[in-house]
């Protein structure tokens, strides 16, 4: 499966955060972006340290996103 990303949030100061789904269907987490001036550096963040780190923009933006998941709920399914 290949990697899948969705960009959550894009700093004034040119940082970037993406939610990430690694090539593995269990593997979701968050990848920073730092901005040229500060080296361009790359983190990956699991869900959980992402958003136990502040309540900033990018986290709620992804709270924003995970909400939209239960704006039109389904039935549940049965296993």
């Amino acid at each position: 499966m290949p990697i899948v990303t969705r960009s959550l949030y894009w700093s004034p100061n040119g940082d970037r955060w993406l939610l990430v789904r690694g090539s593995e269907v269990d593997r979701v987490f968050i990848r920073h972006e730092a901005n040229a001036a500060s080296g361009g550096h790359q983190t990956e963040l699991d869900i959980g340290t992402f958003l136990k780190s502040g309540c900033g923009p990018e986290q709620q933006e992804l709270l924003r996103l995970i909400g939209t998941l239960v704006e039109n709920p389904e039935a549940p399914t049965r296993p």
